[in-house]
């Protein structure tokens, strides 16, 4: 997946689609997603110069995607996940820096802003969570993705995922944090913090959980042309297995027609829980 070279923003072209359900065996959704485009241009307005001698127009363009997957009685879940993308959506707006171009040291400081930001979050939802007893309790999954031209970053806590589609191959990019995978990955028992539980999984770190932030995993990736980048809520992969989503991927579609395809198909195999799905694909020429 990794890759020495970066492609430059502005010949990159990024197509994404998005869909939500509440699924068949759930009365509210509680999942909740936020796209973002983030840009900067560069435009004459007047010059002396001749047409040959001054710059055209410039634009370089970046894009952020998130999910949140809601934990809580009562609604309360769905209130996390929103209080989390909000929050997230705001200190991007007041402390991001907006990187289009990223080299090694723009890269650390996506991956400390990242972090810090995941920590913010976790005190925005802990906070509300405190401030009504009908809310206590609440948490959320949260998973986002950053895209600036071939540069991918990840960040991750909970259990949605992050999945790189390419050629015909379906990679997930993030590790479930619950404790069926925590006992997978040790292959013995082993004591662990419960810090929320859905319907079907015990999560061993959650955002806006009691016992501290959050332990937040944060990746980068090199993404070349026709790769797509799919994050989604448990609500689809408990319903499809990894093969049907990546057979589904490989009948090439519109991201938002794709989505709404695996939407479908996890309510056609029983909708057991909320199903949000966003999917990007990346045309970056090649060198």
């Amino acid at each position: 997946i990794a890759s020495s070279s970066s492609a430059l923003s502005a010949t990159v072209r990024v197509t994404i689609g998005a869909r939500s359900h509440p699924g068949i065996a759930r009365q509210r959704n509680e999942d909740h997603y936020l796209v973002v485009q983030l840009g900067r241009f560069q435009a004459t307005l007047a010059t002396s110069l001749s047409s040959a001698d001054a710059p055209h127009r410039f634009d370089e363009s970046s894009y952020a995607m998130l999910i949140a997957d809601g934990l809580g009685e009562g609604g309360a879940g769905s209130v996390a996940s929103r209080v989390a993308l909000s929050t997230f959506a705001h200190l991007a707006l007041h402390y991001g820096k907006w990187n289009v171009r990223v080299d090694a040291a723009t890269a650390n400081e996506i991956f400390e802003r990242a972090e810090w930001f995941y920590s913010q979050v976790d005190t925005a939802v802990h906070t509300r969570a405190s401030s009504n007893p009908l809310l206590k309790g609440m948490t959320t999954a949260l998973t986002a993705a950053y895209s600036a031209g071939s540069d991918l970053f990840i960040a991750h806590v909970g259990h949605s995922r992050a999945y790189l589609f390419r050629d015909g191959v379906l990679t997930q990019l993030t590790r479930d944090h619950t404790i069926e995978q925590h006992l997978a990955d040790s292959n013995r028992p082993a004591a662990v913090e419960r810090r929320a539980q859905d319907l079907r999984h015990i999560l061993t770190d959650a955002v806006g959980a009691p016992g501290g932030h959050p332990l937040v995993e944060v990746e980068r990736f090199q993404l070349t042309h026709g790769d797509l980048v799919l994050l989604c809520t448990n609500g689809l992969t408990d319903m499809v297995d990894d093969a049907a989503i990546g057979e589904a991927l490989a009948l090439r579609r519109e991201p938002g027609e794709q989505c709404g395809i695996l939407v479908d198909m996890a309510n056609r195999a029983g909708g057991g829980d909320n199903v949000t799905v966003v999917l990007a694909e990346y045309h970056i020429p090649r060198t």
